[in-house]
């Protein structure tokens, strides 16, 4: 079955707040680097940011979560794409991508609190990774909003801390990433 979207221009499907830019690269020292000046040239803060070995260890797969004014995000996409060693670069939404991040958390919980606390967990989808008497390290998936609410509701807790992945992304469908 073959998912048919209609493509528009990346200051239609802007509304301000974070994007996400999936990148593809020669694996080569300094891309990143080179990378990172285009937005810290047009004034993009970097909130996520994920860096894999693709199929062949030629190439990497950047995800990069993003924030900051959505009028210059086409032009940044362009100038990446012109950068050497860059195969492409696009914006991904969640029309048109799955896109998921993994938190490890680690938090306080007596005896008396576990039960709560593993329903939360389980609400969210989580899995329990470590137990001791008095602590409990979880994980958890999914977009970012579901993230930040199981952070939220597991702050009831003494959360020792917390370990994000940041995102990652997967085009829909027969599309390349």
């Amino acid at each position: 079955m073959t998912i048919t979207t209609t493509e528009t221009p990346v200051a239609d499907r802007l509304s301000g707040g974070t994007h996400t830019l999936s990148v593809y690269v020669n694996n080569q020292p300094g891309v990143l680097m080179r990378i990172c000046q285009v937005f810290a040239r047009r004034g993009f803060n970097i909130d996520s940011l994920v860096v894999s070995q693709g199929r062949s260890r030629k190439f990497s797969r950047m995800t990069i979560g993003i924030s900051g004014d959505p009028e210059g995000l086409e032009q940044i996409v362009k100038q990446v794409n012109k950068l050497i060693d860059v195969i492409h670069c696009q914006e991904h939404t969640a029309a048109d991508a799955v896109v998921k991040e993994m938190l490890l958390i680690k938090f306080l919980v007596g005896q008396k609190e576990r039960t709560e606390a593993l329903h939360v967990i389980d609400h969210f989808g989580g899995k329990t990774l470590d137990l001791t008497p008095t602590s409990m390290i979880a994980m958890l998936q999914g977009d970012s909003r579901k993230i930040d609410s199981a952070i939220t509701m597991l702050s009831q807790f003494e959360i020792i801390e917390t370990v994000r992945t940041g995102k990652v992304v997967m085009a829909r469908g027969e599309q390349a990433t």
